[in-house]
């Protein structure tokens, strides 16, 4: 029986409508949620009990694009979706990093969030709608969720804020931010800027706060019509801090002294020692073995947390602001068209710059449409960084999340295509890591370009900050260590220039931060980075004057765009011919751009010539080198510009009376002439008489009287 549950609300100047009970009805949460004519389908379920022998919560979100929702039939073989785009596991992330921390710690039981768009009207990014509709799911599914969470985008135009921008507005913002939180506080940011100041980023995150406050209500509104009785979650056994207080007093010092070692590897196998350690010392109790996962990382945390909180002494020996020894190298690869070597302590970015042409540049196939993407940056993360064996395989979604989040931060730097006419890929692989190498990208991608003679108007640098927060007591620690992010409350990424801001990242596992914290954690991030670009700067800081020679060169001019036809030629026969003939690529667009590239300036130069001559004009008084195509009674048709041909009338072929044609040219001669103009049929006229046939010089001719 249907019993359909809707609430409806205004937000930001669209209807905002969450619904249930109609649609997906055997889940635990079913929501379809709507804002304008964008619609997404949003369903949470949790298995009945938890999964054996494991000490993490196994939650799977997965956000998919249907193409029907755009009035769209998929592109290529299949005719059908298949593995999810960049944007859908972008998306998925986006879901996933705000809602996972207001699981209740002690649950283990599968759990799967699906968000499924149904409808697109081209205005309203279904992402938000997605997040909103996600978070009505679970709140109402009965799961030990503690939500819900809301969500909203920030927009940042002639010192404004706008709340939940237009495709259209935010072809013209300054920024555009994704916030997620609880009525209390900030859970999760996503951001990219126009270099901001701290301020403005720290408003735009409050305004998103205030402005999701009544999505919040609303589903709590609707939870209070039709949410399921909550399950009951089994709380930590009585066992569980007898043995943390059994560990804590035998090997609690130990532990602290282990992590005392600054160096990672040596700090690991110190920390296995006491482990193993600890583990031996349980025997076969069951029950103990059984808990000890748990409770010796608690017990990790709160050595690691505790030491800091009261000495402001961290893991390496450092303060919570000092940045760890920066070693910066460009040009490491002679082949490269730009290459950096990136080196922070324990975290190393290899990254190179190549520059294509726009025929490199990436299709993209989105429900919005189809659009052209000349940027790409590529991170590789293999095993070997943190001296592991492990499978390699296709980027997973850690890959594409941190490669996007560091393609944020340098994007807002890019010169336009009219300046810096080429396709642009990085790619950043990741040979050591200690914390940050989506930071370690960005500082390595910013020298990289500048070694690739790429314009950036100012370098870009980002810096990792971390938080511990015990009740009121925190300490916010500037370029985090890999333990720290591990043990820690919060993963706060910065990137931006001398003058603002390009990009912020935040994730959280506590229930919300404070404007203050993150007023501070902006400020300190500011020192840290503004302190990375000056030792940066050691290497390069600004772009070479020219490109690698490895690099090719590209020109760019225009012709009439009713040129473009014979350019291209029939099936593409005269371009493919000059591609052959000179080895340049060459790319027309529809307004008559001609881009012609090639890694020899000879080569191109030739290619310019050719197209030149196969889209100008012929012009009276001007002489010309052609061949004879065709030899007739009346005279000779000569080829002289491109696939123009002209007539030489016999009485134009030789100062003197030609009886026969053939006494003078045949088919194939090269010969030169001067354009006469055009007859009345628009036919091109020329002279052979009138110039030296060896020379190409002009003549002084005499009529006969």
């Amino acid at each position: 029986m249907l019993n359909p549950q809707k609430v409806s609300i205004e937000w930001g100047g669209r209807t905002l409508t969450l619904e249930t009970g109609r649609i997906a009805r055997q889940a635990d949460g079913a929501v379809l949620a709507s804002y304008g004519e964008t619609i997404v389908l949003c369903t949470a379920v949790g298995a009945k009990s938890p999964r054996e022998g494991i000490d993490f919560f196994p939650l799977t979100v997965n956000y998919q694009e249907k193409t029907f929702a755009a009035g769209k039939i998929p592109g290529g073989f299949f005719k059908r979706e298949g593995r999810p785009s960049e944007k859908e596991t972008l998306v998925s992330r986006l879901i996933d990093r705000p809602i996972r921390p207001l699981f209740h710690k002690s649950y283990r039981n599968e759990t799967q969030v699906v968000c499924t768009v149904l409808s697109h009207d081209m205005e309203n990014d279904p992402d938000i709608v997605a997040m909103v509709g996600a978070s009505a799911a679970l709140t109402l599914s009965g799961l030990p969720f503690l939500g819900p969470i809301g969500a909203a985008r920030v927009g940042y135009k002639n010192d404004q804020y706008i709340l939940n921008p237009t495709a259209d507005q935010m072809q013209d913002t300054d920024l555009d931010l994704v916030v997620a939180g609880t009525h209390e506080g900030v859970l999760m940011v996503e951001s990219e800027a126009q270099q901001l100041p701290e301020q403005v980023m720290l408003g735009a995150v409050t305004f998103g706060h205030e402005q999701m406050q009544p999505v919040l209500n609303a589903i709590i509104d609707l939870a209070e019509k039709a949410a399921k009785e909550p399950r009951d979650v089994a709380e930590d056994p009585p066992a569980k801090q007898a043995l943390y207080d059994e560990l804590k007093a035998a090997f609690g010092a130990q532990l602290s002294a282990a992590y005392g070692h600054a160096d990672k590897m040596e700090r690991h196998d110190a920390i296995d020692v006491v482990k193993t350690a600890a583990l031996e010392s349980l025997g076969e109790d069951e029950e103990k073995l059984a808990l000890f996962g748990k409770v010796f990382k608690s017990l990790e945390s709160d050595i690691v947390r505790g030491d800091i909180l009261k000495t402001g002494q961290r893991i390496d020996g450092r303060d919570t602001k000092t940045v760890r020894p920066i070693v910066s190298e460009v040009g490491i690869l002679p082949r490269s068209h730009g290459s950096s070597l990136f080196t922070r302590g324990e975290t190393q970015a290899l990254v190179t710059a190549t520059l294509g042409t726009g025929q490199d540049e990436q299709i993209i196939d989105a429900l919005e449409g189809e659009y052209r993407e000349g940027f790409l940056l590529h991170y590789n993360f293999p095993p070997y960084s943190v001296g592991e064996a492990g499978r390699m395989g296709s980027p997973g979604r850690r890959e594409i999340g941190h490669g996007k989040l560091a393609w944020r931060a340098i994007r807002p730097l890019m010169p336009s295509k009219e300046t810096f006419p080429y396709t642009i890929r990085i790619v950043s692989e990741i040979t050591e890591s200690n914390g940050s190498s989506s930071m370690a990208t960005v500082c390595g991608t910013s020298l990289a370009l500048m070694d690739a003679g790429v314009p950036l108007p100012h370098p870009v640098a980002g810096i990792a900050m971390g938080l511990i927060k015990e009740n009121d007591d925190f300490a916010v620690l500037s370029d985090i260590l890999g333990d720290e992010d591990h043990l820690g409350d919060m993963d706060f990424k910065v990137a931006g220039t001398e003058n603002g801001i390009t990009s912020l990242q935040m994730d959280i596992k506590i229930t919300s931060i404070t404007k203050e914290i993150m007023a501070i954690a902006l400020d300190q991030a500011r020192d840290g980075r503004l302190h990375i670009l000056g030792e940066m700067a050691k290497a390069i800081d600004h772009a070479r004057e020219d490109v690698s020679d490895h690099a090719p060169r590209i020109t760019s001019f225009q012709i009439n765009k009713e040129k473009i036809r014979e350019v291209i030629g029939t099936g593409g026969k005269v371009i493919r011919e000059i591609v052959e003939t000179t080895g340049a690529k060459i790319d027309i667009e529809d307004d008559g751009t001609v881009t012609v590239a090639s890694v020899d300036s000879e080569a191109m130069q030739k290619a310019i010539d050719w197209i030149q001559s196969i889209v100008a004009e012929p012009e009276p008084g001007k002489i010309y080198n052609g061949k004879v195509v065709k030899v007739v009674d009346f005279g000779a048709f000569v080829n002289f510009l491109g696939t123009r041909d002209g007539l030489v009338h016999i009485s134009q072929l030789a100062p003197q009376r030609v009886a026969k044609v053939t006494d003078v040219v045949n088919e194939g001669d090269m010969v030169w002439v001067k354009c006469l103009g055009m007859d009345d049929r628009g036919k091109v006229k020329l002279s052979m008489k009138v110039v030296d046939q060896e020379t190409g010089e002009e003549l002084e001719v005499r009529e006969a009287s």
